[in-house]
């Protein structure tokens, strides 16, 4: 695998690892009320493509990082400070949605970058469609076509 198709995955390990980790706190701090069941999906959701992201850059024997990065305090941070104010309900839906284009962006980019290796496309494909799928972005029109 090329060094800028390896940056990618590293990249979008490290953001699935960052949203996982947002997710988790989004879940601890929601108590089992209000979006819980939107949490724990996209908690998930993300989990799963960590993994899978890990894995791939293993094959390649490279290691993934499983901490996330700083990102995944601000998350945290965000999530604490807004279920002190206004509890985790549907005002923090636009936050996530914004979130979850920047991922569904780089996605795209990562996809275009592998282009000449259609099953690393197509496999990354999947997981930005999986994210689109849960209706909580668009994905831009550009973010929707296949490798």
């Amino acid at each position: 695998m090329t060094n800028d198709i390896l940056d990618h995955l590293k990249s979008l390990h490290t953001c699935a690892i960052d949203a996982r980790n947002g997710y988790q706190e989004a879940l601890k701090q929601a108590d089992g009320k209000g979006m819980t069941p939107l949490f724990r999906e996209m908690m998930e959701l993300h989990e799963r493509n960590a993994a899978e992201l890990a894995r791939a850059l293993a094959r390649d024997n490279e290691v993934a990082d499983e901490e996330g990065s700083f990102m995944t305090v601000v998350h945290q941070t965000i999530m604490d400070v807004r279920s002190m104010f206004d509890g985790l309900e549907e005002s923090v839906l636009p936050g996530l949605i914004e979130g979850e284009k920047r991922n569904v962006s780089k996605y795209h980019d990562a996809i275009l970058s592998a282009r000449t290796r259609p099953i690393i496309a197509n496999f990354l494909a999947t997981q930005r469609d999986g994210i689109v799928g849960k209706n909580c972005c668009d994905g831009g029109t550009e973010g929707r076509e296949r490798a």
